[in-house]
């Protein structure tokens, strides 16, 4: 019994180990490609000492040598209680209806799971879409935050990608504030904004009289 009891254990250990693979980063994202999700102007859970919604964004592009993206996070109007909040990308974009329970799970290609808390320290062991695991919590109103992640990805048609999914902002108990759907707000840029212009052909030196240069000037007498 007690052998038996012991491999069930083991296998576990080893299946969980196998499940929660670490993340990859991605060295290929479209550089200059950006996805911007704009918060609605009205939250999904009605707080009644919240006015209106959540302001603000999630604004993301590759980084300039396709490794990694840099995200830009900007927001305000938060609730005065039920803090710390946390935000994730979350696998499915929000309906039109603004339900933000639609949106799934945490971005997680990996399939992490979230029964053991982010460690921070080794964001590789983190989801995907545990943004404020990763980077820190929403603490401050207005709240500001930049950072590269090497996990997400502007890549279309990886586990990573984001472009097509929402962010989601959570109260600390987890329950849903808002939500709002990424877009395309940028492509890659082109290689130079400098107009080439080629330099002017050389003049060529003048010639001279072979005949007068070879003539010795003539010396008076005396």
């Amino acid at each position: 019994m007690r052998t038996s009891i012991s491999i069930a254990a083991v296998t576990a250990i080893f299946f969980g180990q196998v499940a929660s693979q670490d993340a990859e980063p991605v060295t290929d994202n479209p550089v200059g490609v950006t996805y911007k999700a704009v918060l609605p102007s009205e939250p999904f859970f009605k707080y009644s000492g919240l006015e209106g919604n959540v302001k603000g964004y999630v604004s993301a592009t590759a980084n300039r040598d396709g490794n990694g993206v840099d995200f830009s996070v900007a927001f305000s109007n938060l609730p005065k209680e039920g803090g710390p909040f946390l935000y994730h990308l979350h696998v499915a974009p929000v309906p039109a209806d603004g339900n933000c329970t639609q949106t799934l799970a945490h971005l997680d290609p990996y399939e992490r799971g979230e029964a053991t808390p982010c460690d921070s320290s080794e964001p590789q062991s983190c989801q995907v879409g545990d943004l404020s695991g990763k980077y820190g919590t929403i603490q401050s109103d207005p709240f500001k935050a930049f950072y590269l992640d090497q996990y997400a990805s502007t890549k279309q048609g990886i586990g990573a990608f984001f472009g097509n999914r929402s962010i989601v902002i959570h109260y600390a108990n987890k329950t849903r504030l808002t939500c709002a759907n990424f877009v395309q707000v940028g492509t890659a840029p082109p290689a130079s904004n400098v107009t080439y212009a080629p330099p002017p052909p050389s003049t060529p030196p003048a010639q001279t009289d072979s005949k007068a240069s070879s003539t010795p000037l003539s010396t008076p007498s005396s």
